[in-house]
């Protein structure tokens, strides 16, 4: 079993962060271990704050789990702030040869805004030049970007240091979802049935999956499609416990 370092925030619906890590790489085999990037207050319809812990809490988090537990992957989902990105920059460097998925959480499912522009440059300055593969929807691309089109975005990504780059498609529209996974050799898509209706914590359940199956060392490609076809069955079966958008059905054998 492989053990995969979640590092997030928390979110108290269940839907994404923490939580959400949690039950996806448990679902596909993996043991979560978690370091907190911040306490949040929200619901199934939006967030109300973010509150980042201390990066010297965060820190100590980091480095008694790296003494103790070798760790196999990492996935990254909400930084909090720039100083935590700074210190999961340090903390990547002292394991170079390991997978790293980042998906950037800018806002949330209903709007309200949780990253800062200095947040998103150490993303890009502190982030993206350790991971493996960084994993936006198109409109958290375009922001971190600064380009608009889908191709333009990820090339941009890609020269800012990111080993792979796989651009979601569940913000645009049409019958059929298209992820695009860019990287050095080109571009490949993968298509998936448009499921109805709206979900809240989608990428922390890819991104997670993901990180599982790099762990187990799988070529990437097979990584990324195993990871997906987890992911659409999960939000397939999800269900709406709150007034807000559904909650992927993640538990594994159920």
């Amino acid at each position: 079993m492989k053990t995969i370092l979640a590092i997030g925030g928390h979110d108290p619906s269940g839907g994404d962060g923490i939580q959400a890590d949690i039950e996806s790489i448990a679902a596909n085999g993996g043991h979560a271990i978690t370091a907190v990037t911040a306490l949040t207050v929200q619901d199934t319809l939006d967030v109300a704050l973010v509150e980042p812990v201390p990066v010297g809490l965060f820190s100590r988090v980091l480095d008694a789990l790296d003494a103790d537990i070798a760790i196999d992957a990492i996935k990254i989902g909400l930084v909090g702030d720039a100083a935590i990105a700074g210190a999961i920059a340090g903390f990547i460097d002292r394991h170079p040869d390991m997978p790293v998925v980042l998906d950037p959480v800018l806002a949330a499912g209903g709007g309200t805004e949780m990253s800062s522009e200095a947040i998103r440059a150490a993303m890009l300055e502190k982030l993206l030049p350790r991971v493996t593969l960084v994993t936006p929807n198109l409109p958290e691309a375009q922001r971190l970007s600064g380009e608009s089109d889908a191709a333009a975005c990820a090339a941009r990504l890609l020269e800012n240091g990111a080993g792979n780059v796989l651009i979601t498609g569940g913000h645009e529209s049409g019958e059929t979802v298209i992820n695009r996974w860019f990287h050095a050799g080109g571009v490949e898509r993968f298509a998936w049935e448009r499921l109805d209706g709206e979900f809240h914590g989608s990428g922390c359940t890819l991104a997670s999956a993901i990180a599982v199956f790099l762990a187990r060392g799988m070529p990437i490609k097979l990584a990324l499609r195993l990871a997906q076809a987890f992911t659409h069955d999960a939000l397939a079966k999800a269900e709406q416990i709150g007034r807000g958008q559904k909650i992927p059905h993640r538990v594994a054998g159920t």
